[in-house]
């Protein structure tokens, strides 16, 4: 049984974290903290535990063994580098961190510490993405040549705790990046998890395009990221991550391979679809991507407390991350200077 804590108690935390952790047989809440101490003292008392009056006290509690960090994009590096420190293993939600060099600073403290790292990717988990990672190693479609990996919708100004034009999401002293953060993140990873091959170069256009503030001004992080993505093996796509798709969600990939095409998410009666060289289609029914107003179980939970129950390497860890946080920044500076950026780290 682990004693887990939260740090940081808004939406991702009381819609993912707690309850799944609530739900896991292998897992106990004993701690909450958050800058709003009523909003910690009320989950203390729905959930059972107690909250706690910083992070500081409750890193200090010997009966924490691990903690979430579900607080704002621009403390994730400096929060997680203290609970490792304090000795509790951590499971940090996404973005990583908003440099890499805090990145690469988290994953050098878990190892110095003999903690374990984990960053909340969930992507990797959704059920066809496992399914078409199994595909692809069985060479279904053959050697990918080119891809596009799609998230956008209308944006998180219904998704935060405190929802509306004032969102923190919007704050670049909080959040950092915009879609990219938020959305971009995940498809990053997600691509180079299903192709098994790393971003090595990138041209990206990270840009505000449409979402305003309560004062009609443009907010100050990205609402749209498009990126074109080269790959170790030589394989080229584009990565889109948008706040300004005001119709329905789009959580989609598609694959291009040398033996056909597979569609991942993008038909909303099968989530993957396979169409082979020579026109034949397969079907796969497995599941629904989850969607900001349809939250299903992540696997992420699950799948930390079992890192922990096992004493193993978690299935997302900090380390195994580093690659797509390089793309990330890499697109950041290739938009930021008009040029491609090739990521040597990566190859």
């Amino acid at each position: 049984m682990k004693r887990i804590g939260i740090i940081g108690c808004g939406k991702i935390a009381q819609t993912r974290h707690i309850p799944e952790y609530a739900a896991n047989e292998n897992a106990m809440l004993v701690g909450f903290y958050d800058f709003n101490m009523e909003r910690a003292q009320e989950i203390a008392v729905n959930y059972g535990g107690k909250s706690y009056e910083s992070v500081e006290a409750l890193l200090s509690d010997p009966q924490i063994d691990a903690v979430s960090v579900c607080v704002a994009n621009n403390a994730h590096a400096e929060i997680t580098r203290k609970a490792l420190e304090a000795g509790k293993d951590v499971l940090c939600e996404k973005p990583m961190a908003v440099t890499i060099a805090d990145c690469e600073k988290m994953v050098k403290t878990a190892e110095e510490k003999g903690r374990k790292l984990m960053i909340g990717q969930n992507q990797r988990l959704a059920k066809a993405h496992a399914k078409a990672k199994e595909l692809m190693e069985q060479d279904v479609i053959g050697n990918i040549i080119t891809f596009k990996t799609t998230f956008g919708h209308g944006g998180p100004e219904t998704w935060s705790i405190d929802p509306g034009k004032n969102s923190w999401f919007f704050d670049r002293s909080k959040a950092s990046m915009g879609a990219m953060a938020d959305l971009g993140v995940h498809k990053t990873d997600l691509i180079q998890f299903l192709t098994g091959q790393k971003v090595v170069e990138t041209t990206a256009k990270v840009v505000t395009l449409h979402k305003r503030d309560l004062n009609g001004d443009l907010i100050g992080v990205d609402d749209n990221a498009i990126c074109i993505y080269q790959m170790e093996n030589g394989a080229i796509g584009t990565m889109t991550a948008s706040w300004t798709y005001y119709g329905s969600e789009d959580n989609s990939t598609i694959l291009y391979g040398t033996k056909g095409i597979m569609r991942i998410y993008d038909n909303p009666q099968y989530s993957i679809e396979v169409i082979t060289a020579d026109g034949e289609k397969i079907l796969y029914d497995i599941d629904r991507i989850q969607t900001n107003d349809n939250q299903t179980r992540s696997g992420i939970i699950d799948a930390f407390i079992e890192a922990l129950e096992e004493d193993k390497e978690p299935v997302i860890s900090g380390k195994s991350v580093l690659s797509a946080m390089r793309a990330v920044f890499a697109s950041i500076e290739s938009a930021e200077r008009g040029v491609t950026v090739a990521i040597p780290e990566n190859r």
